[in-house]
């Protein structure tokens, strides 16, 4: 491709998305510790130099992406599933099966999350962290709200709670869940060792019907109430 610089605020939107699309395509290949800009910017046509026209690193083009990741994964959770009906303790391991098993089929979602932390957020200027920020609380406040709607006896500040905790588990569970074949070699090894590979979505499931159950009894506790029955 030759290099032409976008001169509109369209081209220069299209531009970005041109280079989000690629990174996503890219991460569907490989984790995002070996996505490189070099190799982002082989793909997408352009000189590296080019590419930080638009974005000023690696990492902000991967929070970025990471920020529209969220986004549909938050719309595909509020169409794709209603409230149901049943007991606080059924509704709460439904929404636990369901967050679960969603953020399981989105791989790239969970490996951008689980570097969040520790890789997106550094490198960046004070205006993209701001950026992101911003996109991360609307987004946890769009979780917070489908949770409550599930759970509403949680209360928003139990409902939160719960989404920080699902999220903060899938972070961590989900590096830990893609072994190195050194590890895969280990556990297959030995079936007393492979018993001791993490399952993702059996992780971040368990971890959030605990902690709902627990929030509710801890409300429970406080407004005076019975327990649901188990």
């Amino acid at each position: 491709m030759t290099f032409q610089r976008a001169r509109t605020d369209e081209q220069r939107s299209q531009r970005r998305r041109q280079i989000l699309d690629t990174a996503a395509t890219m991460l569907t290949e490989m984790p995002v510790a070996k996505l490189s800009l070099n190799e982002l910017s082989r793909r997408v046509g352009l000189a590296k130099a080019n590419v930080l026209r638009y974005f000023e690193s690696r990492e902000a083009v991967l929070l970025d992406l990471l920020d529209a990741e969220v986004q549909e994964w938050v719309t595909e959770l509020e169409r794709a599933h209603p409230p149901g009906d049943g007991t606080a303790r059924e509704r709460g391991d439904r929404l636990a099966d369901i967050l679960a098993a969603s953020m399981a089929r989105r791989p790239v979602l969970c490996d951008l999350l689980s570097a969040q932390g520790g890789v997106l957020e550094h490198n960046i200027s004070t205006e993209a962290a701001i950026r992101h920020k911003h996109a991360a609380r609307q987004s946890l406040q769009s979780l917070t709200r489908l949770a409550l709607r599930h759970l509403p006896e949680l209360g928003t500040e139990g409902a939160a709670a719960l989404v920080e905790t699902t999220l903060l588990m899938a972070m961590t569970a989900w590096p830990c869940s893609r072994p190195s074949p050194a590890m895969l070699a280990a556990y297959a090894s030995d079936p007393e060792l492979a018993a001791m590979r993490p399952d993702f979505t059996a992780l971040v499931r368990r971890t959030t019907a605990v902690t709902a159950s627990g929030l509710l009894a801890r409300h429970e506790t406080r407004s005076g109430t019975s327990p649901a029955a188990p």
